[in-house]
């Protein structure tokens, strides 16, 4: 899935540009995914499933901070689901670290050197 490329350039890039394109086309696939959510609580209607359990750890990755956006602005219903994900689902509260937790980590990873190919 895409999605994760464009993450990827949003946690990863240093050029403003690239980091902003990232920004572009990880938004519009999350607008795609809340799409497919609709008005359902979950991805699989009234319950917790698969592509939930797929999808949010997305939620938890620190792309908003990095990205300069916010996913309740730009995709208010992924970002109701995210929540809810996480408040009614104890599996998941416990299972995904904090958000300030992943910054941290990705602006670790940012300072290292990157290993030449």
């Amino acid at each position: 899935m895409q999605v994760y490329a464009f993450g990827r350039k949003i946690l990863d890039s240093n050029v403003e540009e690239e980091k902003e394109e990232g920004k572009k086309g990880f938004i519009e696939c999350l607008k795609v995914l809340e799409g497919e959510l609709g008005d359902k609580p979950y991805f699989g209607g009234e319950t917790f499933g698969f592509v939930d359990i797929a999808l949010v750890t997305l939620y938890c990755w620190s792309y908003e901070t990095l990205g300069n956006f916010s996913l309740e602005v730009e995709c208010p219903k992924l970002f109701s689901w995210g929540k809810r994900c996480i408040e009614k689902n104890e599996s998941v509260s416990k299972t995904l670290p904090h958000q300030h937790k992943i910054y941290d980590f990705v602006l670790g990873l940012n300072k290292k050197p990157k290993a030449r190919t």
